[in-house]
């Protein structure tokens, strides 16, 4: 049995139990420190796909019906008895509100009912803390880019239990552009996954697309341009050429997002004595970002981490991890705590 200090401490004796519903995802983890004993996901991409995109409602919906039978099931392939969970972790923002507040709700009724501590976490402190996990955990200090349909950020990582935020996007974040050109292109949803299919078959250098941002000399990002310049693409071609110039058209905007992710990350690399570059959030699976980061480690002589895809998208693993080294709120303070959709959730007046 591990002592209050080291409870207090998280070490990796600690058994957390992880939720996450930040999005279109229900997810549901067992950490025993920097170890992962179960992590599961149930994706609502099938009863989103209609609309071409995530619904807040209709995701919150599948949560509220999700939640409780993914703890149990995660609780299941982990070997563990609710009994032995000693902290609950939980995505308290930002996100979609209403998303958020199920997962939240769901994570205190648990740790309420045994009087178990509360573990808010940061959404993208936990995409960051994906690389804290084992096998071959990265220890800081190191570079992370963090890339997904919310958010596109560069993060210098110094400790666990937080970063300093050297560049984010000024308007709409990677994967959303991925998104909103899939679905112009007429290739489904989620649209990362297809748009790179597609580009498979596609010439990169068939469409000039602006590389927003490519002499500005900070490290933020912007892709609203980009996304405008494929619609006039579109237009141009009209739907026969559209249908006939698809790969090449996917292929060329791919190739423009990529490269002023990789050409921020080299920017900042020279800025920085970073001796290691990490990746996080759904687009850092894509295959030309991680191949295109690697070549560009190899060449600075730094190391690079790649989580598993399974750990890039939604988790609740990596909530588990950033629970590991953040603030926890004793029962009953935490019946209090409210999530948040942007910004930092304050706990809730008495």
């Amino acid at each position: 049995m591990t002592s209050a200090m080291e409870r207090e401490r998280g070490t990796p004796a600690e058994l957390i139990l992880a939720v996450e519903t930040s999005c279109d995802d229900t997810c549901a983890a067992v950490l025993d420190g920097p170890r992962i004993l179960a992590n599961l996901i149930s994706s609502q991409h099938a009863a989103h796909a209609a609309f071409g995109g995530v619904v807040p409602e209709v995701a919150a919906r599948h949560h509220l019906e999700l939640a409780a039978p993914l703890v149990t099931a995660a609780l299941a392939e982990a070997g563990v008895g609710l009994e032995e969970i000693e902290a609950v972790a939980v995505t308290a923002g930002p996100g979609l509100i209403g998303a958020l507040l199920v997962g939240v709700s769901t994570a205190k009724a648990i740790a309420a009912a045994r009087r178990l501590p509360l573990i808010p976490v940061d959404h993208l402190q936990g995409h960051v803390a994906a690389n804290f996990l084992e096998p071959e955990p990265l220890e800081p200090p190191f570079l992370c880019l963090v890339a997904s349909g919310g958010h596109t950020l560069l993060a210098g990582v110094r400790d666990h239990a937080g970063y300093e935020l050297l560049g984010q996007t000024l308007d709409d974040a990677a994967g959303e552009a991925f998104d909103k050109s899939a679905r112009l292109l007429g290739l489904g949803f989620p649209g990362g996954p297809a748009l790179q299919k597609e580009a498979e078959g596609g010439d990169p250098e068939a469409f000039e697309m602006p590389v927003a941002m490519a002499r500005d000399p900070g490290l933020d990002f912007s892709f609203s341009g980009l996304k405008t310049a494929l619609v006039y693409r579109c237009r141009e071609l009209g739907p026969e050429g559209v249908e006939e110039r698809r790969a090449d058209l996917a292929a060329s905007f791919q190739a423009a997002v990529v490269g002023q992710l990789v050409s921020k990350l080299k920017r900042a690399l020279k800025r920085g004595d970073w001796e290691a570059v990490a990746l996080g959030g759904g687009v850092a699976a894509n295959g030309p970002l991680r191949t295109a980061v690697a070549a560009l480690c190899e060449e600075r002589g730094v190391r690079l981490k790649l989580v598993p895809l399974q750990l890039c998208t939604d988790n609740a693993a990596m909530i588990g991890s950033a629970a590991r080294h953040a603030p926890r709120i004793a029962y009953p303070d935490y019946l209090g705590y409210d999530a948040f959709a942007t910004g930092e959730a304050p706990l809730a007046a008495a």
